[in-house]
């Protein structure tokens, strides 16, 4: 979402002119004289009249960007990929920002401002929106008309209620990830040297050919379904397209439910935040799911690669 641009001019008022509709002007110096009346007239009212509306001249925020900071052991990574600012002033939403941004505020005097980290939902760019687990920065600024206060690069964290109901990061020999039965490769590791892997030692590298042409992946320890929000996040970079699912387990019956089909990312590393909240709870007495991840290989890709890192299933602890 870019930030509008804003002027510092006021709304101006023009007195309405009267033209008479039966005089009629077929000479082109009529028409210029006619003309340069008009615009005389313009100017004349701009400088004499009065501004209508309020006087009141913003000041401006300016934000460069805002990282993460994790505690690795306990939360992973401090891979991100937050795009926006969510800003509210004394908790009056003033907009959301695509960073970098400036943006004006009608406030003059201290008060308090909330920065809310903002991400693309599921990857669309329309669907962006505060992410629920990066917490609240909390600002008091001095706001003085017509001046602008950069607040530069700012930091959040994962909020202190946030659980990490799965992380794979892929630097322990030991996986937290399966393959299933109809799976024909198997998952790898990233050498440290190769240039394939994304932070750390390791990433999860899954290559196929024509005869190897199918991958299939399950968390392989079932995970309880949270009253709360839930949030996939992970880093991948792939030259297929590469499907995620969820396996949603009742008493009686196994629901396979498609998600959300990645793009290839030509061979860049891009990091998602999947809301799977809605598809958990899509089933009556449902209790307990596995995430899954697919691919089937295009037949015009002669190899096809699909590389993973710090895969994260994020919800609220219970209260």
């Amino acid at each position: 979402m870019k930030s509008k641009q804003y002027s510092n001019s006021l709304p101006v008022k023009f007195s309405e002119c009267t033209v008479n509709k039966s005089m009629t002007y077929k000479n082109p110096l009529q028409i210029k004289v006619l003309l340069l009346f008009l615009f005389a007239t313009l100017l004349t009212q701009v400088s004499c009249e009065k501004f209508s509306g309020s006087q009141t001249v913003p000041a401006y925020i300016h934000i460069d960007s805002i990282t993460l900071t994790t505690d690795y052991a306990t939360q992973g990574s401090a891979s991100h990929s937050i795009t926006d600012a969510w800003v509210y002033v004394d908790d009056d939403l003033v907009g959301a920002f695509q960073l970098p941004a400036t943006f004006p505020v009608l406030k003059e005097g201290k008060h308090k401002v909330t920065i809310k980290a903002g991400i693309k939902k599921n990857g669309i760019a329309t669907t962006r929106d505060a992410y629920p687990f990066y917490t609240p920065i909390q600002k008091t600024i001095n706001f003085v008309p017509g001046t602008t206060v950069s607040l530069g690069v700012l930091s959040t964290t994962y909020q202190a209620n946030t659980s990490f109901l799965f992380m794979e990061d892929f630097d322990n020999i030991a996986l937290k990830l399966d393959t299933t039965s109809r799976c024909t490769v198997p998952i790898g590791f990233s050498t440290y040297t190769s240039g394939l892997t994304f932070e750390g030692f390791h990433s999860g590298l899954i290559q196929m050919d024509s005869t190897d042409d199918f991958f299939e992946c399950q968390t392989n320890e079932l995970i309880d379904i949270p009253s709360s929000e839930v949030f996939l996040e992970m880093n991948f970079n792939t030259n297929n397209y590469l499907t995620v699912s969820t396996w949603i387990y009742t008493s009686t019956t196994l629901y396979e439910v498609p998600i959300i089909t990645l793009f290839p990312t030509n061979n860049k590393w891009k990091k998602i935040y999947i809301d799977l909240t809605t598809t958990l709870n899509a089933y009556s007495n449902s209790t307990k799911f596995r995430l899954v991840l697919g691919h089937q290989k295009d037949s015009d890709v002669e190899h096809s690669r699909i590389i993973l890192d710090n895969v994260k299933i994020v919800t609220r602890k219970s209260s």
